[in-house]
């Protein structure tokens, strides 16, 4: 009599599951991809169409039309929008990351008493919201003057703890043999910082400029409490003009904000890489 015995299940090499599995995590990212891109393509077709195109569902290829982006300018004084969103987005950052930078050379290279309780203490500035602060800040723009005016929309943002601290922890993770050196010639703190951390800290400035250049300009809130006439109003706000009571210009307001969309898209397109290598390191090493 014979004995049969059950046929042991069929494995799949580790090579294929490796394959397997890595086809499934990329057919979940472009999903994932997908979904994160649909709402600006949405945009980009309704921008490129007539108003009554969205209404009637009616986007045939011969109505095509760069006109949205005519009137846009038209419409309202969008150029002016642009530069002021431009300037205050362009000064905020290089003074943000020109205090941020000074302030992590002290938090991270300098030795004096009460420096990591007064870096806990900055630290804890952002467990504060910012809503908390509308009023108090707007109080101080009225006293100062500074109502309506390039000083409200870019002293304020010129200091920033998440910067300070992203910065410092990627100085922490320079060598301190940097500084002893420098010191053993003569530098002093502010060469020091001017003349060897500066240099090494490209990926970190450009990683943490995106984000200051990026949350200036899609600013909306604090630009409309201390703007009060379109000289002064930044992009974000400004496209709020298309928005009516009872009716909302798509076409023009999407038009809008694809020119909008088009500096933060150049430069992080221009600065990825340093964005890339910034994030990476930031989080290096400690003392």
């Amino acid at each position: 009599m014979t004995v049969t015995t059950p046929e042991a299940p069929l494995e799949i090499p580790a090579k294929q599951q490796g394959i397997i599995k890595s086809l499934l995590v990329q057919s979940l990212l472009l999903l994932g991809g997908i979904f994160m891109l649909a709402p600006f393509l949405v945009m980009l077709l309704v921008s490129l169409f007539p108003a009554d195109a969205l209404l009637t569902r009616n986007f045939a290829l011969e109505r095509i039309t760069l006109q949205n982006y005519v009137e846009t300018f038209q419409v309202v004084p969008f150029g002016r929008y642009y530069f002021n969103s431009a300037l205050v987005a362009i000064v905020t950052t290089t003074a943000q990351l020109v205090v941020a930078s000074l302030a992590a050379f002290a938090f991270a290279r300098l030795r004096f008493r009460g420096r990591e309780s007064l870096f806990l203490l900055y630290l804890a500035t952002l467990m504060i919201p910012f809503i908390v602060l509308l009023i108090p800040n707007f109080l101080i723009i009225r006293q100062l003057k500074w109502f309506n005016s390039y000083w409200a929309l870019i002293v304020p943002s010129i200091f920033s703890a998440f910067t300070t601290f992203f910065l410092r922890q990627y100085y922490r993770g320079l060598p301190i043999d940097l500084d002893e050196a420098a010191r053993l010639d003569g530098a002093s703190s502010f060469r020091i910082w001017h003349q060897v951390i500066l240099p090494l800290s490209t990926p970190a400035l450009a990683a943490i400029g995106i984000f200051a250049f990026n949350n200036s300009w899609n600013d909306f809130l604090w630009p409309l409490v201390v703007t009060a006439t379109d000289e002064m109003r930044t992009i974000p706000v400004g496209l709020a003009a298309f928005q009516g009571q009872f009716s909302t210009d798509w076409n023009l307001l999407m038009a809008g904000a694809v020119i909008a969309l088009l500096p933060v898209l150049i430069i992080y397109i221009l600065s990825q890489n340093w964005f890339i290598r910034g994030i990476a390191l930031s989080g290096m090493g400690g003392r």
